[in-house]
């Protein structure tokens, strides 16, 4: 199946398994065990890419930036030292449309986040935050737990894991 068919047949209420079992080749299964923080447990859009260490700056300003319904992929190097995005940087993606956000990082504010209508996935939290520079990078190809995300292809989340969909 061609990756939008795929991510069509997510939306119809396939599961991330289901898509696996119809995908001939290797899946481009994330293998990274993320934590699930925001309300919706199951999202997909289209991949925006941002790369930052320990600063969340590029982060807020690019979830300000009008969306339908796509998902920023973030690769914060896996870091656990700072949280990359709180309440108030999810409010904003909630805001301007976004589905969701995948960080290679941590989170903070968790009892507001599990509240808000928004996919939010990573590798934990951490209340300390983190420094605004504006130090990062967008649109790039991120990569991590085996997985390359590309901006344009397409992710999907739901409990059982993410995947990304592209040529």
């Amino acid at each position: 199946m061609e990756p939008q068919e795929l991510l069509e047949l997510f939306r119809s209420g396939a599961g991330t398994a289901d898509l696996v079992d119809e995908i001939p080749a290797d899946p481009q299964s994330c293998n990274t065990q993320f934590r699930q923080f925001g309300a919706a447990t199951r999202f997909s859009g289209t991949i925006r890419t941002l790369r930052c260490h320990e600063d969340n700056a590029l982060l807020k300003q690019t979830l300000q930036t009008p969306s339908e319904g796509e998902v920023l992929v973030v690769d914060g190097g896996g870091s656990l030292r700072c949280a990359l995005i709180g309440d108030v940087i999810a409010q904003i993606g909630v805001t301007s449309g976004w589905a969701g956000v995948l960080v290679h990082g941590v989170v903070r504010d968790v009892v507001a986040l599990r509240e808000m209508p928004i996919g939010i996935k990573a590798l934990g939290s951490n209340p300390r935050k983190s420094s605004k520079t504006g130090a990062g990078e967008t649109g790039a190809h991120v990569t991590f737990g085996d997985v390359t995300f590309r901006p344009g292809d397409f992710l999907v989340s739901d409990e059982d894991g993410v995947l990304a969909l592209g040529d």
